[in-house]
């Protein structure tokens, strides 16, 4: 026997234990997630602080460059050096939150602080707040409205701004625009005029209907992220389930491969004795060497003789139906002519039927043309289905075998009984690997159970269907049908080589015959 083991036997279980450990953690892990809820969602907070930093630094000219433009168009209102100087703050404050954000997006989860990164950069993110509020308190001259108007304008564009890049994080959204409109508010309120006040009073209330906007935008974010976490527990379940099919079949592979080796061997073993038993019992049962002294013990030899040969055919059976669920029966297809089979296994099997009073009726069409098939398996199909059918059939039945043609050109073998029948539930289960009906255990004849599942898997074999209908009181019909493909279409007779230019020389003659 080989001693070489295969890569499913030889692989430690640790190894296969390290892919279900990390699903198994990764869906622990999301599963945490979305079963810790509050209305702050801290389960979120590395995700939407990543957005936000990501967002920022994403824009990261984009603000500036407004702040750019803002500050050249000021000059023509405010002296020079406030514009530079709040350009300056400006800029110093982007750097200081984008140097934040870029700090912030290296951090891997585990080793970011979250409470402590989130009051980081609220806090710069005020102080860029802050400073871009600075516009308001330029000295622009009370009898220029144009300047405070322009202010107005650039500062709501920027709120704007500001809000879509932190929509993810609302403190933040509230640090870093509230400054500003406040200190619109309070610029506007400082002058004398109702003009001011009501610019002021839009500015509140703008501000107001952004940040309605925005909670709608940060609770549609949170959902996207619930989504996402949903979807990350059912891959890891996904890749958990593959991991545990992958090692269930890998042990099934095991499973089969010890199953076949433990076939092989034990068919050898069982024969050798059987084939000395079957020989020996043979020779006393027909006293060959002479008869016996007691008359017993020629009943003794038949039974050894009977016992061992069904013991036999059990082994074939089942080496037969492994071979099969295993891939390994080889077909040798040649053409079959299925009235001989049927033929040949009534000779064997009618004696078999006559003493149980047994009538078998043939209907077969002898017209039909060959089948390629395998003939041995042709040969066993029609043997189990017809010693079936005389083993629960009553005395006095009556079998009828039938072999036909169906409706798409195809064959058919069909044996019929009039016997106990099978009832309909129980119908699934005799066509399983060692499936017995109620009859089979009432029956002192009851069988193994293996006959009906090889038929059906020789029929695959042959690319055919299997079908078996039977009703309590009925009697029982069973089908066996092959394809179209397999009936093998008699060709035309080939002209010998000399045939076809005389039969051209002499077509001349037969038209001036006809004329």
């Amino acid at each position: 026997m080989s001693t070489g083991t295969t890569a499913a036997e030889s692989a430690p279980p640790q190894a296969a234990a390290h892919p279900r450990r990390r699903s198994g953690n990764s869906v622990r892990e999301v599963r945490e997630r979305l079963t810790y809820k509050s209305d702050s969602r801290p389960e979120f907070d590395y995700e939407l602080l990543l957005m936000f930093a990501n967002n920022q630094i994403s824009a990261s000219l984009t603000i500036p460059l407004l702040a750019v433009i803002v500050a050249l168009a000021f000059m023509f209102w405010a002296p020079v050096e406030q514009v530079v100087l709040w350009l300056a703050t400006v800029l110093i404050s982007k750097g200081i939150l984008l140097s934040m954000c870029r700090q912030f997006t290296k951090r891997a989860r585990p080793d970011a602080r979250m409470k402590e990164w989130r009051g980081k950069l609220t806090a710069a993110e005020f102080l860029y707040g802050v400073t871009w509020s600075g516009i308001a308190f330029m000295d622009v001259g009370r009898d220029d409205p144009s300047a405070y108007v322009f202010a107005f304008a650039s500062l709501i564009v920027v709120i704007s701004m500001r809000m879509m890049f932190a929509s993810t994080v609302m403190p933040i959204v509230y640090a870093g625009t509230i400054p500003i409109t406040a200190a619109v508010v309070l610029r506007l309120a400082m002058l004398d005029n109702p003009f001011f006040w009501a610019i002021a009073a839009m500015a509140v209330g703008v501000h107001i209907y952004f940040i309605v906007l925005m909670k709608g935008l940060n609770s549609t974010v949170l959902a996207m992220l619930e989504y996402r976490a949903e979807k990350d527990a059912l891959i890891a379940e996904l890749e958990q389930s593959k991991s545990i099919s992958d090692e269930a079949r890998r042990r099934a592979e095991t499973a089969n491969l010890a199953k076949s080796r433990f076939l092989a061997t034990m068919s050898h073993e069982l024969r050798t004795p059987l084939n000395a038993i079957l020989g020996f019992s043979e020779v006393m049962k027909a006293e060959v060497l002479g008869p016996h002294g007691v008359p017993t013990y020629k009943e003794y030899a038949k039974d050894i003789h009977e016992s061992g040969t069904h013991l036999l055919q059990l082994i074939n059976e089942i080496l037969d139906l492994s071979r099969i669920e295993a891939g390994r029966y080889e077909l040798n297809e040649e053409a079959v002519a299925l009235a001989d089979v049927a033929e040949d296994c009534h000779r064997l099997l009618k004696l078999r039927a006559q003493s149980k009073g047994i009538e078998i009726i043939k209907e077969i069409d002898e017209s039909l043309a060959q089948l390629w098939a395998d003939e041995r398996a042709m040969r066993q199909i029609c043997l189990n289905l017809l010693s079936n059918a005389i083993k629960f059939t009553p005395s006095g039945g009556t079998i009828v075998i039938t072999i036909g043609m169906t409706t798409d050109g195809g064959q058919f073998l069909s044996i019929r009984d009039n016997g106990p029948g099978i009832p309909e539930e129980e119908i699934p289960r005799v066509l399983k690997t060692f499936g017995q009906g109620s009859l089979a255990h009432q029956s002192a004849e009851g069988g193994t159970g293996l006959g009906l599942p090889i038929v059906k898997n020789l029929v695959d074999l042959h690319d055919g269907t299997f079908d078996l209908k039977s009703k309590l009181r009925e009697g029982t019909v069973v089908t066996a049908m092959f394809p179209r493909q397999r009936v093998m279409q008699a060709l035309p007779r080939l002209a010998e080589p000399g045939e076809e230019t005389e039969a051209a020389a002499e077509e001349p003659y037969r038209h001036r015959r006809r004329a």
